[in-house]
């Protein structure tokens, strides 16, 4: 059994603590663990292998969660764009045996009860080789008005709901037999392509031909246990996009649902991300990432959700959430969760770069931490990992300054390399190409100080990548 973890999502309801290329699923929030640690972790020991599909951006950043894990056994599906889950799950499917039984989990899911989820999977592997698509139903504790809902006569499906209004949400659980409907799926990689072809012929085809010409062209191998596929742009975008709900579940006579009470949530929202927090005898509960915990103070105050690196004090105040980050503060009433969508919709229809990146950016080489920026320059703390370099590159519109602080770097500008050493520096004029690489055992650090009239990040031209990017 192959475990198809989906990547995708930037979790806007977790902003501004999740963004575009930091999504909640990296975020490290239990125990120095990321969620899709954890997803990795609780399906290692069902499945023999791993296939990830995600995007270029967060490609990395599962390779590096991985790396920490030393797990080295992975494939992986890169989309340059998303067109939901249907197409995503057909193009991994495609590059498995027929026979290949696929259980396909979202990445940013908490699943507490373990013996209880290797049950209800290993059930569903019984179904799924009997050539049944498998659905897991999670035994509602509440009428939640946020999930879809699965309608059940025992394992047969009687229908998929839609996301009810809170009268119905009641009726269904007061009924028995209405499951969420939590996203995780079961089945044979050949069945449910069978099942795609009959229902949705266009994902089905559109998807075979981006997948043949992946194949044929872009596909790498990374090492002898993992290898890489990449989509190009224009054949993602020719997949019609479409959830494996709308374009198979719902009109297949083959879906089998598995009632699963596995102490399950998706994480969906700050109100369930407090549900799984532990707290003072006030009901205060706090969450410091990367920092340790801090102790915040609280003066009369019960029931809020503190995130911050800083100290918080709260006085007379109650069922509040406040995230506050480097660059962004939020501040709520609990169950007010979804409205939190709608700051991200304004944000970006001013085109702020609070919705897609934080004050410190991961890349593939290392990251960056924006110290200050200002009309005319900017400045720049960046750390770049052992055996890795940033692309051969140019500006238009800046000249950059650089300070090694530690470690030693090896630049290149233009026909020059050369060693800089720590309180050492070099200067890279508007235009030239330069590079930046780190040769040595340990993290070199340096201050980078950008100067002109346009500091943007997209101010690059890239001649050469390690990573395969595009400007």
């Amino acid at each position: 059994m192959t475990n198809l973890i989906l990547c995708g999502g930037s979790g806007t309801r977790l902003w501004p603590l999740s963004r575009t290329l930091m999504p909640k699923q990296f975020i490290k929030l239990f125990e120095n663990q990321s969620l899709f640690q954890l997803t990795v972790k609780r399906n290692h020991l069902l499945c023999e292998k791993q296939y990830i599909v995600s995007n270029s951006e967060q490609y990395f950043l599962a390779l590096d969660q991985l790396e920490e894990m030393q797990f080295t056994k992975n494939s992986f599906l890169l989309e340059p764009v998303g067109r939901n889950t249907a197409p995503a799950i057909a193009l991994v499917c495609f590059d498995m045996s027929t026979e290949e039984i696929v259980l396909v989990s979202p990445s940013d899911h908490l699943i507490k009860n373990q013996e209880a989820y290797h049950k209800v999977i290993k059930h569903a592997e019984k179904l799924a080789s009997s050539g049944y698509l498998v659905t897991f139903g999670i035994t509602p504790t509440y009428a939640e008005t946020g999930y879809g809902y699965i309608e059940a006569d025992d394992e047969n499906v009687r229908a998929f709901h839609e996301k009810p209004s809170e009268s119905t949400a009641q009726r269904y659980v007061d009924a028995g037999n209405y499951y969420w409907n939590s996203g995780i799926f079961c089945f044979k990689a050949g069945i449910f392509l069978e099942e795609l072809k009959t229902y949705s012929p266009d994902i089905y085809k559109t998807s075979k031909i981006a997948y043949t010409k992946s194949k044929s062209i872009v596909k790498q191998q990374i090492s002898n246990d993992e290898h890489m596929i990449r989509i190009t742009h224009e054949d993602m975008i020719n997949i019609p996009a479409n959830s494996i709900d709308y374009a198979v579940m719902e009109k297949s006579k083959k879906v089998k649902v598995v009632a699963s009470d596995i102490n399950w949530s998706d994480m969906g929202s700050f109100d369930a991300l407090y549900d799984e927090l532990e707290g003072d005898i006030h009901g205060n509960k706090s969450l410091s990432t990367p920092n340790p915990q801090i102790e915040n103070i609280s003066n009369n105050a019960y029931n809020n959700l503190i995130i911050s690196e800083k100290l918080v004090t709260t006085i007379d105040v109650e069922d509040l959430i406040i995230v506050d980050t480097a660059d962004a503060l939020l501040i709520s009433k609990k169950g007010s969760g979804q409205k939190i969508k709608d700051v991200v919709n304004v944000l970006k229809e001013r085109d702020s770069e609070l919705v897609n990146i934080h004050q410190t950016a991961h890349r593939p080489w290392g990251t960056y931490t924006i110290l200050e920026d200002t009309p005319g320059y900017k400045i720049k703390r960046i750390e770049v990992k052992p055996g890795k370099r940033l692309s051969l590159q140019k500006h238009f519109h800046r000249n950059e300054h650089w300070i090694v602080v530690s470690g030693t770097a090896t630049v290149t500008v233009e026909n020059t390399v050369k060693l800089v050493r720590p309180n050492e520096s070099t200067y890279i004029k508007m235009g030239e190409i330069h590079r930046l690489e780190n040769n040595g055992k340990i993290p070199i650090v340096l201050i980078e100080a950008q100067v002109g009239e346009y500091t943007g990040e997209d101010d690059i031209v890239r001649i050469e990548d390690d990573f395969q990017r595009i400007n």
